[in-house]
């Protein structure tokens, strides 16, 4: 007689069925940042579901941040980090530092992918002019080579994806003046997906997603549409960095995503539970014309 244990992985791969009918051919965003790019077992783990993604038919595209990682090396070579309103002040030298340490992590990701063979590209804002910016300012304030992605241009990645390639993006871009600077990941990840008309954009957080009360671990929301996600914000439940993060989600979402994830990339394999599973692993930010999948019976 079959084990119940095998039965079971059958019954995970049904339900993953309809996802995978849904999502084929389609371009899925992944900013991937956090403690999941510390622990090294996380990391291979949250690579393995993106491989995954990948030889499944859709076609991902990973952002990928560093701001950990950047801090250690700032103080490595005695460096004092500053920060305005949570943005790093960015002079040349941090910049250049930043350029580096994130170009390291990029080609890191790289070699993970490739260990599962899958063709990975690790590429900048810059390469093909990808992401063009302006500097941002902090509450009007100067914090130097700080980017505000003003334009996308999406074509090295369509020829990377038409090549098979998995795209692996770090951001920094130019200004008109050719200048480097460095963009916030979420930003970066949000503006590239819009560009794209990607079907899906997730955030890999250390938060489980959105609650309604942050002290509550279960008032935590699976699913929200824009409308509800607005209504949320004003009536003053969302907070400290989630409230940029999700202004992201709406804005990608007005912009032609069908659907943004928020999922904390502490738990392993919560990429693959949240898009193959009917309950998920975190918050789902739909448009009004998506039908929710979760039901509070189930």
């Amino acid at each position: 007689m079959v084990q119940q244990k095998y039965l079971d992985r059958a019954e995970v791969l049904i339900e993953a069925l309809p996802y995978i009918q849904r999502f084929n051919r389609k371009i899925i965003v992944i900013k991937y940042g956090g403690s999941a790019m510390l622990d090294a077992e996380l990391k291979k783990k949250v690579i393995q579901d993106v491989v995954l993604l990948k030889l499944v038919g859709f076609k991902p595209i990973i952002v990928h941040g560093g701001g950990k990682e950047i801090s250690r090396w700032v103080g490595k070579v005695g460096m004092e980090p500053h920060f305005v309103n949570g943005l790093r002040v960015t002079d040349e030298d941090t910049m250049e530092l930043v350029e580096m340490v994130l170009g390291k992590v990029n080609k890191e990701l790289v070699t993970l992918v490739q260990s599962l063979g899958v063709k990975a590209a690790g590429i900048s804002g810059k390469d093909g002019g990808m992401l063009q910016v302006s500097r941002k300012l902090s509450g009007g304030e100067n914090i130097g080579y700080v980017g505000q992605v003003e334009q996308v241009d999406p074509k090295v990645l369509y020829d990377l994806l038409e090549k098979d390639f998995l795209p692996i993006v770090f951001p920094v871009g130019m200004d008109a003046a050719f200048k480097t600077y460095n963009i916030n990941a979420d930003d970066a990840a949000c503006a590239i997906a819009k560009a794209v008309n990607a079907e899906k954009l997730a955030f890999l957080t250390d938060i489980d997603g959105v609650y309604k009360d942050p002290a509550d671990p279960a008032t935590i929301i699976p699913e929200l549409y824009v409308s509800e996600a607005e209504q949320l914000i004003k009536d003053g439940y969302i907070g400290g960095g989630m409230l940029p993060k999700l202004n992201n989600c709406i804005d990608a979402i007005q912009n032609g995503v069908s659907r943004v994830h928020i999922l904390d990339g502490r738990i392993p394999h919560s990429v693959l539970l949240e898009i193959f599973t009917d309950k998920g692993a975190g918050t789902a930010i739909l448009c009004e014309r998506e039908a929710k999948y979760y039901h509070e019976e189930d």
